[in-house]
């Protein structure tokens, strides 16, 4: 992309309906041209948002690709020879599945736990009957995979791993090696320009073996080991990423680092969000802005922060060390052994070939049954709903499930419109939700002074007014008695009666 010297490039965000923005104009601080914004509606809407990309003149694209409109975003960008798109779509490519994930480690020679895929499902059987050792670590390989855990399996023999596979139908077949795990913990390393800026442990929880925060598991920022960080480095440079971020398994026997997911796509805290903008407005700029410095294990002292102070953080930056008036020179930064750096140009020729046969054997049949299952087993109330229960509703984000949890804290959800409250959440958003959901109205028998005044609408004295009826009444037989209680209006009674029930 050849500019002036001076000239900086038109920039557009690439949103999607019902996806989380990881960027917005906030994070881009001191940009000072307009950034222009495009949002892809799904299904046939290719031709439209190329149009729309090339009437806004925009030359930079940013935003993530979810895994389902990744090979559609292949061929928009074919259509898009001028634009550069951030991430680059190759450097996309392990977010679209984990068999990517695998195909990514195996071309670059980069360390993960020994995998096998296969789409004949007679092979699978085989292979793990025979051949492989236990434990197993079985994931459902395509689709969107941030759910905390929800499509990772772990089977102890054939016999677990049979009955799994034949339930669940996953196709291809993906099974790991199951490392054994330094401290029962996982390393969530994060990078700007192919530097560290973030990293931590997580820990399984009580009784469980997956080491993810929403399955009860627990965080530490202390102690990263630094063949962890080499790792992750590795990976990022391999896959030519402004910003990444890796899960890495740590053996417990000879210490030995493996890559077990990485992705473009990964949570994170907003000051790291604005910190992947300074970067980028460093790059777009041809150093016009200033590179970022971020300290290497500066996340141990931020790490103490409690995480509900860190959400809201922003802007957060370091300084280099600078001597004293007096000539006094003290450097303490001998372990920031890595730089911050631009990134390389992206070539197709990056993407590793697909071992997946030309007629892909996921039909949506398959897709649709999958997703009966999982309503008629998991349907949700929020209100008593896990973390991991949140971050399997559709285009579900990390961070987003954690601000829902947190809003049910205080709040009572009856209804999903309620969830509006929150700015992050759109209407669309839980239009996708709601066959996800169950019936949550409250059971009004079941109601107290302090449950009552976390639902929307009701307040000190309205909540007396019910509960002073309920104790006349003995218990509410219909809702409808709502309406004869004096304090309570036909206004007031019709949005009651949209927020209980009568339990059975």
């Amino acid at each position: 992309m050849s500019k002036k010297k001076n000239k900086l490039p038109k920039l557009g965000f690439l949103y999607l309906d019902y996806v989380l923005r990881f960027f917005d104009h906030s994070n881009f601080k001191g940009w000072p041209d307009k950034i222009e914004t495009v949002t892809y509606h799904w299904k046939n809407d290719k031709k439209r948002f190329i149009k729309e990309v090339k009437k806004k003149k925009i030359e930079v694209l940013i935003g993530n690709i979810p895994a389902t409109a990744y090979d559609t975003f292949v061929e928009i960008s074919r259509e898009l020879p001028n634009v550069r798109f951030v991430p680059s779509l190759e450097t996309q490519f392990p977010n679209k599945s984990k068999e990517n994930v695998t195909l990514f480690c195996e071309k670059h020679s980069i360390a993960d736990p020994k995998t096998k895929i296969f789409y004949d499902k007679e092979k699978g059987y085989k292979y793990l009957k025979k051949k492989a050792t236990y434990p197993q670590i079985i994931k459902r390989s395509y689709g969107a995979s941030n759910y905390g855990g929800y499509f990772v399996h772990k089977a102890d023999n054939f016999e677990e791993a049979f009955e799994l596979l034949e339930e669940k139908q996953y196709n291809p077949i993906y099974t790991q090696d199951a490392i054994d795990l330094k401290y029962s913990g996982d390393l969530r390393v994060m990078l700007i320009g192919h530097k560290p800026i973030c990293a931590f442990w997580r820990f399984s929880g009580e009784g469980e073996w997956i080491t993810n925060t929403s399955q009860g598991g627990s965080m530490s920022y202390e102690n990263v080991p630094m063949n962890a960080l080499e790792l992750a480095v590795e990976a990022s440079k391999a896959a030519k990423a402004e910003y990444w971020a890796c899960d890495i398994a740590i053996d417990a026997k000879d210490d030995k680092a493996y890559i077990l997911e990485c992705a473009t796509a990964f949570a994170a805290f907003p000051y790291i969000r604005d910190w992947i903008c300074q970067y980028l407005m460093w790059d777009f700029s041809n150093g016009k802005f200033p590179k970022p410095h971020i300290p290497l294990f500066s996340w141990e002292e931020l790490g103490k922060i409690d995480s509900s102070l860190l959400r809201t953080m922003r802007h957060i930056a370091f300084s280099k060390y600078k001597p004293s008036c007096d000539g006094t020179w003290f450097i303490n930064d001998k372990t920031d052994s890595f730089d911050m750096e631009k990134t390389e140009e992206s070539f197709p020729s990056d993407v590793p070939d697909s071992i997946a046969p030309k007629e892909l054997p996921i039909k949506k049949e398959l897709l649709k049954k999958e997703k009966k299952s999982k309503i008629d087993v998991t349907k949700i109330n929020l209100n008593n709903a896990s973390l991991t229960d949140i971050m399997t509703l559709h285009g579900m984000e990390e961070d987003l499930a954690i601000e829902i949890h947190e809003h049910l804290e205080d709040n009572i959800i009856t209804d999903s419109s309620d969830l509006l409250d929150l700015e992050s959440i759109d209407e669309t958003m839980i239009a996708t939700w709601n066959d996800d959901l169950e019936d949550m109205r409250y059971d009004i028998n079941e109601c107290d002074a302090k449950s009552l005044k976390k639902i929307k609408g009701i307040g000190a004295k309205l909540s007396k007014i019910i509960l002073d009826a309920k104790e006349k009444l003995g218990e509410f037989t219909s809702i409808n008695q709502l309406k004869d209680i004096e304090g309570i209006g036909k206004n007031k009674f019709s949005e009651l009666k949209s927020r209980f029930k009568i339990g059975e």
